[in-house]
């Protein structure tokens, strides 16, 4: 498991977009791909009113990988310091086994450059020791950057609440 995690407070999400718009301005995501996403649900009805929530989605960064179990030429990675699943573009060929291999569909074609890309949490910045670039851009500071211990104490109780209210 990764060493980091962006937590979604849905509460305080309005789905502005603009961590989808950071993420693809910083990593030059093509049109129609994206590394993270806010997926709509809804709308439903809450006492009269129609409500939309968005619900971040972006790569896991899982304990075992699939992506990175069937990539051929090893450009499928995970980081040994903190677990980030990132792709090496010098070593990707375009083949798409990682594409088909992840049963969340993160990692992304890219038509501009044949390669495969992905969300590595801006690995670049945290090594910089900046927040993610969706993180930072978050209009209502629905998103946070946290270690999976702090998402599991800080926002249980939160995350319960609203899910109660979305019902």
């Amino acid at each position: 498991m990764s060493k980091y995690f962006v937590e979604q407070d849905l509460t305080l999400c309005i789905g502005c977009l603009a961590c989808e718009a950071a993420c693809k301005d910083k990593n030059k995501v093509p049109q129609g791909s994206f590394y993270c996403k806010m997926i709509p649900v809804g709308p439903r009805d809450i006492n009269g009113v129609p409500v939309v929530s968005h619900v971040y989605m972006a790569c896991f960064h899982c304990e075992k990988p699939w992506c990175v179990d069937a990539c051929p030429t090893g450009a499928m990675q995970k980081r040994d310091k903190d677990g980030i699943v990132f792709v090496d573009p010098d070593l990707c060929i375009g083949c798409k086994a990682c594409i088909k291999a992840c049963p969340w569909g993160v990692p992304q074609w890219n038509s501009e450059t044949g390669k495969v890309g992905k969300c590595d949490l801006c690995k670049d910045r945290l090594d910089r020791g900046l927040k993610p670039a969706c993180v930072t851009a978050c209009t209502t500071s629905s998103l946070s950057f946290v270690t999976p211990e702090e998402a599991s104490r800080k926002r249980r109780s939160d995350w319960a609440d609203a899910m109660l209210r979305y019902r």
